[in-house]
């Protein structure tokens, strides 16, 4: 077991949480009991992975999508007050990291997702280290890639073709990255993968002559947190499990 104190102290540093200009709050959100031997972590902090946190005997919630969010009603009511009300009625920490789990270059989701696509990653996409900048293993060709990113995430891509020509340099940020397509494309990059895709994406695809995949805003995203939470369970000794929650989107 660790105190959550060294935990969260542990995981702010890790991440280096103060650096980031975010839209929630980084770090714990929701204070439940003084030790934590028993950790899950998931992608999104729903009333779903609450309850089944509830149901392994949870004593934190380590999570990519809290609670707080800039621009959202104050107001704890309805499904807020639901989410809340079962956190502290069983004394569960709520943890959560957004941007600095995309930017961390071992754990973070960028740098899972690259490792599971078989990405060899050479620099971050922007200055701040969201996305990231790499190769393929060996040249593909659009749909041998896309059946690659179908195969590793267990989820079709949407797939806007960018040209005829082999890819060899890829880039990809997690989530609702589409709008970085332009800063992929003026990298000289061959392709761009994020999780969502609206509908100026696939103009600027094909003007670009960029290939373009949207493979899912949750299914880019489940590796960072997994990955997260086996590094604390490692390093404080706790129990860890990860609970993904079905989300097609």
């Amino acid at each position: 077991m660790v105190e959550l104190d060294t935990l969260v102290r542990h995981l702010d540093a890790l991440l280096d949480a103060g650096a980031f200009q975010d839209y929630c709050p980084n770090g714990l959100q929701v204070q439940g009991r003084h030790r934590v031997g028993r950790l899950v972590s998931g992608v999104t902090a729903s009333q779903a992975l609450i309850e089944a946190a509830v149901e392994r005997g949870a004593d934190a919630l380590l999570v990519h999508h809290g609670y707080f969010w800039k621009g959202e009603s104050p107001c704890i009511t309805g499904m807020k007050r639901r989410r809340l009300g079962m956190l502290l009625a069983h004394d569960i920490s709520l943890i959560a990291y957004h941007l600095p789990l995309d930017a961390h270059p071992e754990l973070g989701n960028n740098a899972q997702l690259g490792r599971l696509l078989g990405f060899a990653t050479e620099a971050p996409l922007r200055p701040d280290g969201i996305g990231c900048l790499g190769r393929l293993d060996t040249p593909l060709d659009g749909a041998a890639l896309k059946a690659r990113i179908a195969t590793r995430l267990g989820r079709e891509p949407l797939w806007i073709p960018g040209g005829d020509a082999p890819l060899r340099r890829v880039a990809w940020c997690t989530g609702g990255a589409q709008g970085m397509i332009e800063q992929a494309a003026a990298a000289g990059m061959d392709a761009f993968i994020s999780g969502e895709i609206s509908e100026q994406t696939v103009h600027v695809a094909r003007e670009a002559g960029i290939h373009y995949y949207a493979a899912g805003h949750h299914a880019t995203e489940r590796y960072g947190p997994r990955a997260l939470g086996e590094a604390m369970a490692e390093t404080f000794g706790m129990e860890h499990a990860f609970i993904d929650i079905d989300n097609p989107a």
